[in-house]
């Protein structure tokens, strides 16, 4: 072939591949990156039928895929992490137990969150089968062991991130888009209240599937142009405090490091060794990614209906992943703890104090209702000095209607809370922790029907 021929077709070749690490091809066989750097190579393996083929490229729908070159500097310092080829596991408890082995070796952290550790690892392997899914979180002030665990536990997951490196939060966007890996990063690394704000944006949409992060992007350098980022995937977090966003707070299966001294066995430094023993664990993984590809599905018959719902739906995902059945009961009581911590740090709200002399209110057997004026009144006489502004039965007023969500009505030139609000007053005392085992919900505003003439809910006449 002619010489300047054939470099015109090598160039065309190039400007028609795509770099991918990773996808599923039209019939239904998986290609999956992997990365030999002390080979300067990289390559697919791809999987079907219980086989196995490498290539270096793939035609799809004429669209030619190529995996990253070794010289990608997310690679060669590495920032993303692969495997280098499948090797064999044993079986899934053989495999869960090599993780937890390495995880125990490399850093203290409870038994309890080890095996939660383990799991979490597994079902970053197998994330894109589901629509949600929890994140890791550590928990603890500097030199607890979170960079530790993040560094270890981190090097096991599917496509690792190690994003504490960024100078800014702009690459992470793109990366998680092209990647579709599990995010690794340290919020202390972001100090500035923009950048963690970014941070929060991608932790806020990236535990379900369908909410990609919308940011304006420069074309041509001229106008700008919106761009959906997809942040959806597991996510490795380390904190030295509370998330201010409950819901996100509740995303997060959490350990709190520091509360004890450091195990004598664990090493001070990180040597060459844990990273080819990771290498190994990541090689192990693969093959279970691909044997089980597919094959992992929500198992409805683990939600549990006396928890929240959204802690029931973060768990039920990483729940559907273990066989194990005393781990999986250990991970439910988890679940059922979490729910109680949830419902207590609402029992401290204003709208918990609120509802407490509602309750009150209720079971007083001459109450003429559920009056906001009254409910205001008791709750300035017991609450006010807690407060640095002044608190009045407007604002009281506001809670109920606005916080709690109960409609009022007027009656005589006063404001009640509506007789048809006592279903969501039962569901309200139940969400905030108040006590209803002294007093009957339904009676709630009886006085208030009898002054109207009205009925009861039984239809019977109030006397």
């Amino acid at each position: 072939m002619d010489e300047k021929l054939k470099t015109t077709v090598e160039k065309a070749k190039k400007q028609s591949a795509r770099p991918t690490v990773s996808a599923v091809l039209p019939d239904g066989s998986l290609a999956e990156m992997l990365c030999r750097l002390e080979e300067h190579r990289t390559l697919f393996c791809v999987w079907k039928g219980n086989e196995i083929r490498y290539e270096t490229n793939l035609l799809v729908n004429g669209q030619r895929l190529v995996p990253y070159s070794p010289r990608n500097n997310l690679l060669a310092n590495e920032v993303v992490l692969f495997p280098s080829e499948p090797a064999e596991y044993g079986t899934e408890q053989e495999l869960v137990e090599n993780i937890r082995a390495f995880v125990h070796r490399y850093v203290d952290i409870s038994p309890l969150f080890e095996q939660i550790a383990s799991y979490y690892v597994l079902f970053t392997w197998v994330y894109d089968a589901f629509n949600e899914l929890p994140y890791l979180r550590l928990r603890g002030d500097t030199g607890s062991g979170k960079t530790r665990f993040l560094l270890t536990g981190g090097s096991l997951c599917y496509k690792p991130i190690f994003a504490s490196g960024a100078s800014t939060v702009s690459p992470l966007f793109r990366i998680l888009d092209e990647m579709r890996g599990t995010l690794i990063i340290d919020e202390g690394d972001f100090r500035f209240s923009d950048e963690k704000a970014e941070i929060v944006k991608i932790l806020n949409n990236g535990n379900a599937r369908g909410f990609p992060v919308l940011r304006s992007e420069s074309v041509n350098g001229r106008e700008f142009s919106p761009r959906a980022y997809t942040v959806f995937g597991p996510k490795l977090v380390s904190t030295r405090g509370f998330f201010q966003d409950r819901a996100l707070e509740s995303r997060c299966l959490t350990e709190e490091t520091g509360g004890r001294k450091l195990r004598e066995d664990i090493p001070i430094n990180l040597t060459a060794a844990y990273k080819q023993e990771a290498l190994e664990l990541r090689n192990k993984l693969l093959m279970f990614r691909l044997r089980n590809f597919g094959k992992r599905q929500i198992d409805p018959a683990l939600v549990d209906r006396s928890i929240e719902p959204r802690l029931a739906q973060i768990f039920v995902p990483l729940l559907s992943v273990i066989e194990d059945f005393e781990a999986r009961n250990a991970l439910c009581q988890v679940a059922r703890d979490y729910h109680r911590d949830m419902v207590a740090d609402r029992g401290m709200d204003v709208e918990a104090q609120v509802l407490e002399i509602i309750q009150e209110l209720q079971q007083e057997p001459f109450s003429p209702g559920l009056a906001v004026k009254e409910i205001a009144e008791r709750f300035i006489a017991r609450h006010s000095e807690d407060f640095e502004r002044k608190i009045t039965p407007h604002w009281v007023g506001g809670v109920i209607r606005r916080k709690l969500g109960l409609k009022t009505e007027r009656h005589h030139g006063n404001y009640f809370v509506a007789v048809s609000e006592g279903p969501k007053l039962v569901r309200l005392f139940e969400k905030y922790g108040v006590d209803t085992d002294s007093g009957d919900l339904g009676d709630s505003g009886d006085s208030v029907r009898k002054e109207r003439g009205e009925e009861s809910p039984q239809g019977l006449p109030l006397l």
